[in-house]
């Protein structure tokens, strides 16, 4: 009788290596972003090969359900603990710790990037004026001459019109930001809009310098035409019907006057 070969055990599919990210040419809020969302795929690769449900995990390492949605969505990439709880919990051996402290390290270089940039620009001559926003009222294919646009410092009014000059929803705005939905809205929506950060102000800088020439061009005629933002729903009157649609709803029709 010829014995039966014994069954290989069958190996564990185990997630990719974390993507690596170009910095050459320095660090933009989009490549945060992408490292933001690659982390969160990591974590979800990694829970699914373990058959385990998002409240599983929850459960297991003491946080809640809504917070892995929100790193695996790449919306918070929360603290080295958690990170530390997941691998172990996931069996991963310390690659998830790996992809984390990689991801983390883009954030801290982008920071320091930032914290740079602003100190370099205090160390200009003081008797050279302050940035003022650009006023150029040219169409978008005369603004070739037009010279640099760069705002002085950065309100609802402005962050509001760099958001519709790159078309972009709440969402979409912050994450090519590398931010979170809330930041914007505080800086938006509210009766008292937040005032960014120095840190805050550099990223927007940055986003502003990276926008391709008509979105400048758009952003310009958004400002030479202003307009109140949209409140929030919070914000609106009890009565009657609300005349503004807000770029987080850009699905739906405005209505017509």
């Amino acid at each position: 009788m010829t014995p039966t070969p014994p069954t290989r055990p069958q190996r564990r599919h185990i997630p990719t290596a974390p993507r690596r990210i170009s910095t050459a040419g320095g660090i933009t809020p989009a490549q945060v972003a992408d490292a933001r969302k690659d982390l969160g795929r990591h974590l979800a690769h990694w829970r699914t090969a373990a058959g385990l449900t998002q409240v599983d995990l929850a459960a297991r390492i003491l946080y809640s359900r809504s917070q892995i949605a929100n790193v695996e969505s790449g919306r918070d990439n929360t603290t080295r603990r958690f990170w530390q709880n997941a691998d172990a919990t996931l069996g991963a051996h310390g690659a998830l710790l790996a992809v984390y402290d990689q991801a983390h390290a883009l954030m801290r270089d982008f920071h320091a990037q930032t914290e740079l940039a602003r100190d370099q620009e205090r160390q200009l001559p003081t008797t050279q004026p302050a940035p003022l926003t650009s006023t150029c009222t040219a169409s978008p294919t005369q603004c070739e001459g037009c010279g640099p646009t760069v705002v002085g410092r950065w309100t609802r009014r402005e962050i509001h019109a760099l958001r519709e000059a790159l078309r972009m929803s709440v969402r979409a705005f912050a994450e090519h930001l590398g931010l979170t939905p809330a930041a914007i809205t505080a800086w938006e929506h509210r009766t008292t809009p937040a005032t960014p950060t120095l840190a805050a102000q550099s990223v927007l800088d940055q986003a502003l310098t990276l926008a391709d020439t008509d979105s400048k061009a758009r952003f310009r005629l958004l400002l030479d035409n202003p307009h109140d933002p949209p409140h929030r729903q919070d914000d609106r009157p009890k009565a009657g019907r609300s005349t503004g649609t807000s770029m987080a709803h850009e699905d739906q029709t405005p209505p017509t006057p």
